[in-house]
């Protein structure tokens, strides 16, 4: 059997995710209602197919607030979600509390695996208090909001760090990796947690570059979208880079990386003025669709004014709004009569002023501009022609492009997205 500790995000998908790939799982959490909800199938979080998922391998999953069960485990999971703060610095004191209930209960035979994701310098330490023989591994989770149960149960590659790389690893834990058929790279500790940040370093580097070519684009007249294909055949780039602009990085994940290695950087002496680079242009990206509204001279009169938002959720298949564009701009511009709608986001967003649709249409009523702040896949199955008649106005901010440019202007609509002249 197989144990998993902490049942947020990171912990309710790797479990189920165990659990599809035919291991019998114990999956337990210390909050009373949040075992109790997954006992009964109702899920605290949002992923396309981890319902299916969970109702499709259920039988094989026990939720308890008992951390003693978890002595029946031969491998357990530490696998609760880090929170940061607006600053992108981690809490680490519920994971190290959740550690400390757990690992008296690991079996003398067993091995505690941690997939909370922590700076360079965690494990190791973690390993010198733990007791003497009870084997540590860090495995690195590259759970992507909104695509996490595909990422879970067909994952590219394992990222294991090790004590030794070279040494063996505990065969319950070996079998639990084979089972998912991915390449598997131990290394030591600290690689494998700066591991995790170099990728997202990385991707950074493409989101950085990709807003700011995009916003040349609609400067000179070029359309980003027909440059992307040419990226994607450079053997340097590769057909897998993320290459679409947006309104920079959100989510805390992103953030977090970045203040560790400004941190680290601080700490030893080392050059991380890209870093600063990179926040500064996803600070100036995040005002994209402010600099628009304020060009078009719908912002001129607060008065009687009604804007409609769709999307809340700082990216599509999720709701949260852990630093969300979209939250940003309502409170950037207070004294408007925005009337919102997101088909997940369910927080309280009383102290905004805004209205909460029921619908997509209804935001639409009375409105002078459609802002589309999180792309929705629902929100490409409306015509422009049904936002046409339900829009007073007839303007239409997209910056993600998740409408078709050429239908909507064909409805008589001003159409404006990131990375095209318009």
């Amino acid at each position: 059997m197989i144990g998993f500790a902490g049942l947020s995000h990171l912990g309710i998908i790797y479990s189920t995710a165990t659990a599809a790939r035919g291991f019998l799982v114990m999956a337990f959490d210390p909050q009373p209602g949040v075992t109790r909800a997954l006992a009964e199938g109702r899920l605290p979080v949002q992923e396309p197919g981890l319902e299916t998922l969970l109702n499709k391998n259920r039988a094989r999953i026990g939720y308890t607030q008992d951390a003693k069960l978890l002595s029946e485990c031969e491998l357990v999971f530490v696998a609760l979600d880090v929170p940061t703060d607006e600053a992108g610095n981690s809490d680490l004191k519920p994971l190290e509390q959740l550690i400390e209930t757990v690992a008296v209960h690991v079996p003398s035979e067993g091995t505690l695996v941690l997939m909370s994701q922590v700076p360079p310098g965690f494990s190791r330490k973690l390993a010198s208090k733990l007791r003497s023989g009870l084997p540590l591994f860090y495995q690195v989770e590259t759970l992507v909001f909104g695509n996490a149960v595909e990422r879970a149960v067909h994952p590219e590659r394992y990222i294991i760090g090790c004590h030794d790389p070279h040494s063996p690893r505990p065969e319950p834990y070996s079998r639990f990796l084979a089972a998912f058929d991915c390449p598997v790279l131990p290394m030591r500790y600290e690689s494998a947690e700066l591991c995790k940040i170099a990728i997202n370093s990385f991707l950074l580097s493409s989101v950085t570059t990709s807003n700011t070519l995009a916003e040349i684009c609609e400067r000179i007249g070029a359309d980003w979208y027909e440059i992307v294909p040419a990226l994607r055949l450079d053997r340097r780039i590769g057909p897998h880079a993320y290459l679409s602009p947006g309104l920079g990085i959100a989510g805390g994940n992103l953030e977090r990386d970045l203040s560790t290695v400004q941190h680290l950087a601080a700490e030893y002496g080392c050059d991380a003025r890209v870093v600063t680079a990179w926040q500064q242009n996803s600070a100036y990206a995040r005002e994209w669709v402010l600099r628009r509204l304020h060009r078009l001279g719908l912002l001129q009169n607060a008065a009687g004014s009604r804007l409609a938002v769709w999307g809340l959720a700082y990216k599509a298949d999720t709701h949260s709004t852990k630093n969300s564009p979209a939250l940003a701009l309502l409170r950037s511009l207070p004294g408007y009569g925005w009337q919102v709608y997101d088909p997940a986001v369910v927080e309280d967003l009383d102290s905004l002023a805004v209205r909460r649709c029921t619908s997509a249409l209804e935001a639409l009523d009375g409105a002078a501009a459609l802002i589309i702040m999180t792309p929705w896949a629902e929100f490409q199955e409306i015509s422009p022609a049904e936002i046409s008649k339900h829009l007073n106005g007839r303007t239409v901010v997209d910056p993600y492009r998740t409408l078709s440019g050429d239908a909507v202007r064909a409805c008589g609509l001003d159409y404006h997205c990131l990375g095209a002249q318009t």
